[in-house]
């Protein structure tokens, strides 16, 4: 058995100064340990994340080994309901200011190299009804993390997505507003494989994974921790009926006759 003691060095994660942009809630506020700088901002603003960069800076030396972009939100509407203000709304929470956090991070781990994290979503990887520009928005957070690992290869520094599917963030938890935790624990032992909701320590650790240099021949990629949601690909586990990608008889019966 390996010893605490020989993985920690493979790892090599002490001392690294990791900027977690959306830290303040959510699947960014999921971590403990280590010495912490804070700030309020919002990250959409290009100065205030400037800022906040500089901040880092004068306390850390200009030091940034790991970038961890987490911000993010949707709201679910029908996308002929939606309109230009709302979708701006969007890109701006869920793509621009990713593209300035990027860069600013790129800057300072040259010429050492680093590791960028971007966490994007189960839907950025299939149909979103209801949440379209958001899941575009995603994918489109993925394709550039493929394009800039290739472009950064050459200087060592990796970028990687993190696609979780159901974590029971806060956010997450409104768009449930007012179903039961019984009905939303029974909704993912059928739609995902490994029957229960995500944690937060599921992303945690591939978070982990991708900053140490366990993952150090890893780029371009992308972690899922869905519980096996994305591999279903429509498969149900229905109770009493097993796989299905369909509904059971006694549901549409059900259904067929109110």
């Amino acid at each position: 058995m390996w010893k605490v003691s020989y993985l920690d060095d493979r790892a090599d994660l002490k001392g690294r100064v990791a900027i977690v942009v959306g830290g303040g809630g959510g699947l960014g506020r999921a971590g403990a340990g280590g010495e912490v700088m804070t700030g309020a901002l919002d990250a959409r603003d290009p100065d205030a994340l400037s800022s906040f960069f500089a901040e880092s800076d004068a306390r850390y030396g200009g030091r940034c080994d790991v970038l961890v972009n987490v911000v993010g939100g949707t709201f679910r509407r029908p996308f002929a309901e939606t309109n230009p203000r709302g979708w701006d709304a969007l890109i701006r929470t869920n793509f621009t200011w990713l593209l300035h956090s990027t860069q600013l991070a790129v800057a300072r781990m040259r010429p050492k190299g680093g590791s960028i994290i971007n966490i994007t979503s189960i839907e950025a990887h299939r149909a979103a009804p209801g949440f379209a520009v958001y899941a575009a928005m995603k994918a489109a957070v993925t394709s550039l993390t493929r394009t800039l690992a290739v472009e950064l290869a050459p200087e060592n520094i990796r970028v990687n997505t993190i696609a979780p599917d159901y974590i029971a963030t806060p956010a997450l938890a409104s768009l449930a507003e007012g179903v039961s935790e019984a009905m939303v624990a029974l909704q993912h032992r059928i739609s995902t494989p490994m029957g229960r909701v995500g944690v937060y320590e599921d992303a945690g650790g591939c978070a982990l994974f991708l900053a140490s240099n366990l993952s150090s021949f890893v780029t371009g990629s992308t972690l899922h921790p869905d519980g096996g949601a994305i591999a279903s690909s429509g498969w149900f586990n229905w109770p009493d009926e097993g796989y299905l990608n369909h509904p059971p008889q006694q549901i549409l019966e059900r259904l067929l006759d109110p």
